[in-house]
């Protein structure tokens, strides 16, 4: 097997444990991750090309699926601290 795949084979890997972690100790490898995916993604393509990076963009697109959702949400000024989700259900007290 290719360094690159491997390197991807080990990345799900770390990304699998790390899901396993408690909530508050996910982040910092998470972040990790996040950032090291796209130069995996980019060297994939190198050696294999279009096909097995696409595969590869999609594996990690599944599994940083919550993550992906709000930082586009927030960098298209969707989601602003203190407004409310659209798509959740409005409580309104009784009088």
């Amino acid at each position: 097997m290719s360094l690159s795949l491997t390197l991807a084979c080990l990345w799900a890997l770390a990304a699998t444990i790390v899901a396993l972690l408690p909530y508050r100790r996910q982040f910092p490898p998470g972040i990790a991750l996040l950032v090291a995916a796209p130069f995996l993604i980019g060297f994939i393509a190198l050696e294999h090309g279009v096909v097995w990076m696409l595969l590869a963009l999609a594996g990690f697109v599944s599994m940083f699926r919550r993550p992906l959702w709000f930082l586009g949400r927030r960098a298209l000024g969707l989601d602003r601290p203190g407004t409310p989700d659209p798509a959740e259900p409005q409580r309104s007290d009784p009088p």
